[in-house]
């Protein structure tokens, strides 16, 4: 049983981000919106974080968000998918359940 989290906070704001990777599991889904974003650019202190959570789950992020604060695709740590609105709503009917990372 998949799980989609969501993480609206930056994660030099708040814990979110690491609390949210240290309670997946095998095939769940993580999506950055908001502010949250921005902590799957390269190169940032919680890139690596990033990249070793990829053995264990898929990594998305809302690309208007991205975009809204100046984020460029290249700009994110490979292997993060950007998805639309619609490939939000995708992930949410795909998963068994959603939990938001506040």
């Amino acid at each position: 049983m998949a799980t989609l989290h969501t993480i609206n906070k930056s994660p030099f704001e708040r814990s979110t981000l690491v609390s949210c990777l240290n309670h997946t599991s095998e095939g769940d889904k993580i999506l950055l919106i908001e502010d949250g974003v921005i902590g799957v650019r390269k190169g940032s202190a919680f890139a690596e974080l990033v990249k070793s959570a990829q053995s264990n789950c898929a990594l998305y992020v809302l690309a208007p968000d991205m975009e809204a604060r100046g984020i460029a695709q290249g700009d994110l740590v490979d292997g993060v998918t950007p998805v639309d609105y619609s490939g939000f709503v995708d992930l949410v009917a795909e998963c068994d359940r959603t939990q938001s990372w506040l």
